[in-house]
């Protein structure tokens, strides 16, 4: 009785631990795989509201304060800005 099942057992139990051993290292993959889009999720939208181009607007008023262009500049180009 001991000898067949052990017979048995020799000629599947090897396939079964190799696909479950395949499994686990499936699983554990996904799982490292999930954490790593996740943390590149969360820290992507923090560093391109850090890196947000500025405005035309912003522009624009950043050279009118370093005195590159003066008032009447200023204002003309804003009108046209703001159409």
């Amino acid at each position: 009785m001991w000898g067949d099942m052990m017979a048995y057992m020799g000629n599947v139990g090897w396939g079964h631990m190799l696909f479950g051993g395949l499994m686990m290292v499936l699983f554990w993959g996904a799982v490292i795989a999930l954490a790593v889009l996740l943390v590149r999720g969360l820290t992507r939208g923090r560093s391109e509201a850090a890196h947000q181009r500025p405005t035309a607007l912003e522009l624009l008023q950043e050279r009118y304060a370093r005195g590159e262009i003066d008032q009447q500049e200023y204002e003309r180009r804003r009108r046209d800005l703001k159409r």
